[in-house]
């Protein structure tokens, strides 16, 4: 679902350049029927893809609210992150979310951290 929405919105972005683009040269000829048509249909891509912008965030939302409830979280250390493979098997359904994803921005993480079920 979520590749789904991204290509969604690539799609409709690049047709919002496209129209731009084509924006420019219909001024010029001062077609102003043309550059209507134009302008609805740019209004129409634009309102999409804020609507499918806005589904995106409600999922991470979802996803970030679930792991915010978990009973366990702290950052992990240099020497965790280096053995990662140890420290997922030792804690049982951790999650390990790094700051630059888009999850992590949105969560507001500084650093590295993990959420779990049980204490680690």
């Amino acid at each position: 679902m979520k590749e789904q929405v991204q290509a969604e919105i690539r799609t409709l972005s690049d047709k919002l350049d496209a129209l731009t683009r084509k924006e420019s040269a219909l001024l010029e000829s001062g077609d102003a029927e043309k550059l209507g048509d134009l302008l609805k249909e740019k209004d129409k891509l634009t309102q999409e893809l804020e609507r499918l912008r806005g589904v995106r965030e409600e999922k991470l939302s979802k996803e970030a609210q679930k792991l915010k409830q978990m009973p366990f979280n702290r950052a992990i250390t240099k020497k965790e992150q280096a053995n990662m493979g140890a420290l997922k098997k030792s804690v049982r359904g951790i999650v390990v979310v790094h700051p630059m994803t888009a999850l992590g921005r949105e969560m507001g993480l500084k650093e590295m951290t993990g959420f779990a079920k049980t204490a680690f």
